[in-house]
C-alpha cells in the first residue's frame, strides 16, 4: 500500500445511504394514511376542541390570539411523536425480521446507517410539520416573524428526536416497548410543556417545576420564531435542543461500539 493510498480519507457510501433512505421513504408512502392523513385529522380536531372550547373563553395569550398561539405547540407535539415513531420502527423491523445482521455486515458504516434511517425519519417529520402548518393556516391567521429560526428549530428537533427514536428502536424488544416511551413520556411532557398554554400563567412553584421539563424549551423556542415571544430565552432553547441532539449521537456511538441490543 502506498503512502498516498494509506493517507486517503475514507469515502462515504452514498449508494448505501440512499438505498436505506429510499426504502424508508417508500415505506412511508405505503402507509400514507397512518403516516400523514391521520396526524392531520388529529390536528384539525385539536383546533376544533381547543380553539373552539378554550379559545372562546381565553381570547389571547401574551397578545397573541389563542388559536394562533397553540399552532407551534401542535406542530411540536406531532413532530416529536412522529420523529420518534418513524425512526424507532425503521430500525426495529430489521431486528424483528433478523435482517439487522445483513445490515451490520454490509459495506455500510454505522454513521451511514444512522444518516439513512434518521434522515428519512426526519424528512417525514418535517414534511408532516409543514403540512400541519399549512392546515393550521386554514383555521387561524398566521405570521412567522423569524422563518429562518423556525426552519432551524424544525430541523434540529426533527433530527434530535429521530435520533432518540433510533435509540428506542434498538432498545425495544417488542412492539409494546416502541410505543411506551412516546405514550407515557413524550406526549405528557409535551402537554405539560406549554404546548397549549404559557408557563407564565402557572402559579409558583409549578412554573419553576415546568422549567425542568425539556419540552418547554423546544416549544418556547419554536413559538418565539412565530411571534417573537417565548417562555424562556431563545438562546437557551436552542442550546437545550443542540445538547439533546449531541447526547443522542453520543449514546448511538456507544451502542455501535459495544453492539448493545444489536449483536445479541
Amino acid at each position: 500500500m502506498t503512502t498516498a493510498s494509506a493517507s486517503r480519507a475514507p469515502t462515504i457510501n452514498t449508494h448505501g445511504i440512499w438505498a436505506i433512505y429510499r426504502f424508508e421513504m417508500a415505506r412511508a408512502l405505503r402507509t400514507l394514511w397512518q403516516s400523514l392523513v391521520t396526524p392531520v385529522i388529529t390536528t384539525s380536531l385539536y383546533f376544533v376542541v381547543f380553539g373552539g372550547a378554550i379559545g372562546s373563553r381565553m381570547q389571547t395569550v401574551g397578545g397573541v390570539g389563542y388559536g394562533s398561539f397553540i399552532v407551534p405547540g401542535l406542530i411540536m407535539l406531532s413532530l416529536l411523536t412522529q420523529s420518534i415513531s418513524n425512526a424507532s420502527i425503521g430500525i426495529y423491523f430489521p431486528k424483528f425480521t433478523g435482517t439487522i445482521y445483513e445490515l451490520l455486515s454490509a459495506p455500510v458504516s454505522p454513521i451511514e446507517l444512522v444518516i439513512g434511517y434518521v434522515g428519512a425519519a426526519a424528512t417525514k417529520s418535517v414534511a408532516l410539520g409543514l403540512i400541519i402548518l399549512a392546515t393550521a393556516g386554514l383555521f387561524v391567521p398566521l405570521a412567522i416573524l423569524h422563518p429562518g429560526a423556525m426552519t432551524l428549530f424544525l430541523l434540529l428537533t426533527a433530527v434530535a428526536f429521530s435520533l432518540f427514536g433510533f435509540i428506542i428502536g434498538i432498545w425495544a424488544n417488542g412492539f409494546e416497548q416502541l410505543t411506551i416511551v412516546p405514550a407515557l413520556l413524550i406526549t405528557p411532557l409535551t402537554f405539560l410543556g406549554g404546548a397549549f398554554y404559557s408557563i407564565d400563567m402557572l402559579p409558583q412553584p409549578w412554573r419553576t417545576v415546568s422549567l425542568f421539563n425539556p419540552v418547554v424549551y423546544l416549544v418556547s423556542g419554536f413559538r418565539w420564531s412565530f411571534f417573537g415571544k417565548g417562555d424562556v430565552s431563545v438562546g437557551i432553547s436552542l442550546g437545550v435542543t443542540a445538547f439533546f441532539l449531541l447526547l443522542c449521537l453520543g449514546v448511538i456511538a456507544v451502542i455501535f461500539r459495544t453492539g448493545w441490543r444489536l449483536k445479541n
